[in-house]
């Protein structure tokens, strides 16, 4: 695990820079607030909305990015005066919490910016609980959060965009519906009913943090979008939960909040939240558990009985959302994987008509696009396969048919790829046995995603002893061929033994 969070591969040192660029954003944020004569209360809040503009807003372009972080005041300023507002009154409070909370997961279906808004607004009421803010302290936030966000984006935007020139990341749309059929509405009513189940579990533990239970299964539901990714990621939240109190008992507790070395811990859970994020979400929250550890220690509130009843506040919230996906409204996991396989194939098809386009003189066809479009896909399926690839599942013979499967998918994009760099070559040509080879891909991908698909296998696809010496493209397209043709067995499976587990 500890492998897989730190040496994990990093193309172009994206998450290197992620994390230096967030450290440097919240950073300055914390600075202004405190130059601006703010209290400590307001420089926690102004740098916690600016480490959730930093790591919250994806869209796909710079110009989109900024206008989400424009947008964030207009979702966080109102929820931040409904829970001041709703201070003394528990059962009100506790009631317009959930339904922040459901229409914080309702909002994913506009895609990366309503995913982005919802979770702002969520933490805006989270934060007035942390920090028991009252109406009285509401200016006071309000300059801080916009003196944070706007020096957050001048590094973000100005200082060090790092994203100008980059190709914009591919973001697959979610699975359609209508109605319950929909997967955010289901998730925004699970959200609110597990997060009542931890709310009433976090007040009979305490009635000062009950909302850390709240908090936990929120963030449980977080980029997720079947039960079997929730139950995942709950006990990877509880996992680095339990890690992360012993390290703040020795680590943070003999601080006794002196300012500088807290400042620098909080600097260090700020730069493991944003390196780790995208390769181990145990290790995240065990950078979240430091860096939180960290600010009550500067809040003068921390002592070993706090940390324990946080990691029992997350395990009660974990709890809470997995009973939700188990019992209302499930989205199963094969459902999930098999819609997210199917497209994944047809991008694969795509990609192979856009190449052969190029090959056969096109010069208005880019697989480039679709190559990125390819590689977010197989993203989506590996994650929505993570429960039965997990070392702890208990289903060995899913888990290595899994496998194969991922490591077919994987054979596609390596295929793909090459086929598109040879593509961009101006010297390669176009011959009557590349029609015909994309032709046969195209069939292969239509008798895996038919809505009908009977328990067969497509034929074995032979590869001539020349091709990958002198014909290049014909290579790669037999490759892909073979491996489509390898698919149909785990694919074509009886219903009654589907490819991952309900």
């Amino acid at each position: 695990m500890l492998k897989r969070a730190f040496v994990a591969r990093d193309p172009g040192r994206l998450r290197l820079r992620s994390a230096v660029r967030a450290v440097l954003g919240i950073g300055l944020a914390v600075a202004v607030c405190g130059l601006a004569g703010h209290s400590l209360v307001a420089a926690v809040t102004g740098g916690l909305a600016a480490l959730l503009a930093l790591f919250t807003v994806t869209d796909t372009t710079v110009r989109g990015q900024a206008v989400t972080t424009a947008l964030l005041p207009a979702v966080g300023f109102p929820v931040l005066a409904l829970a001041a507002l709703l201070h003394g009154h528990p059962v009100a409070r506790g009631v317009a919490f959930l339904a922040v909370m459901g229409a914080g997961v309702y909002g994913r279906r506009w895609g990366p910016r309503g995913h982005s808004l919802g979770v702002f607004a969520f933490m805006a009421f989270f934060t007035t609980q942390f920090l028991h803010t009252l109406p009285g302290q509401l200016p006071e936030l309000y300059s801080a959060v916009a003196l944070s966000l706007l020096s957050s984006s001048a590094v973000r935007f100005g200082l060090w965009c790092y994203e100008r020139g980059l190709t914009p990341a591919a973001v697959p749309a979610p699975v359609s519906g209508t109605g319950l059929a929909r997967v955010t509405t289901r998730q925004a009513i699970q959200a609110a009913t597990g997060g009542a189940v931890a709310l009433m579990a976090g007040q009979l533990l305490s009635d000062q943090r009950w909302y850390w239970a709240v908090g936990a299964t929120w963030w449980v539901f977080v980029n997720t979008a079947s039960r079997g990714e929730t139950l995942v990621r709950g006990f990877r939240r509880v996992l680095g939960t339990l890690i992360g109190i012993p390290v703040s008992l020795c680590v943070v507790v003999p601080l006794h909040g002196a300012p500088v070395p807290t400042a620098l811990l909080v600097a260090i859970g700020v730069f493991g939240i944003f390196y780790t994020a995208a390769v181990s979400y145990t290790w995240m929250m065990l950078s979240v558990t430091v860096m939180a550890g960290a600010l009550y220690g500067a809040l003068g509130v921390l002592d070993p009985a706090l940390l324990a009843l946080r990691l029992s506040e997350t395990a009660v919230g974990a709890l809470g959302a997995m009973l939700a996906v188990l019992l209302v409204l499930p989205v199963t996991t094969h459902a999930a994987t098999d819609a997210w396989i199917q497209r994944a194939l047809r991008c694969v098809h795509a990609c192979t008509e856009e190449a052969a386009a190029r090959l056969s003189g096109s010069t208005t066809a880019d697989p480039a696009p679709r190559i990125a479009e390819l590689e977010a896909l197989l993203g989506r399926v590996r994650l929505s396969l993570a429960p039965l690839v997990h070392p702890l599942s208990p289903l060995r013979a899913r888990r290595v048919r899994a496998g194969h499967v991922l490591a077919l998918l994987d054979a596609c994009a390596r295929e793909v790829r090459g086929l598109a760099s040879v593509a961009a070559d101006p010297e390669a040509s176009h011959d009557a046995r590349l029609a015909a080879a994309c032709w046969r891909v195209e069939s292969a991908v239509e008798a895996l995603t038919a809505a009908e698909r009977p328990a067969r296998t497509l034929p074995a696809v032979g590869v001539p002893a020349h091709a990958g010496a002198t014909e290049p493209a014909l290579a790669h397209l037999h490759g892909l061929e073979r491996a489509l043709a390898e698919l149909a067995a785990p694919l074509h499976s009886s219903p009654r033994a589907p490819l991952v587990a309900n």
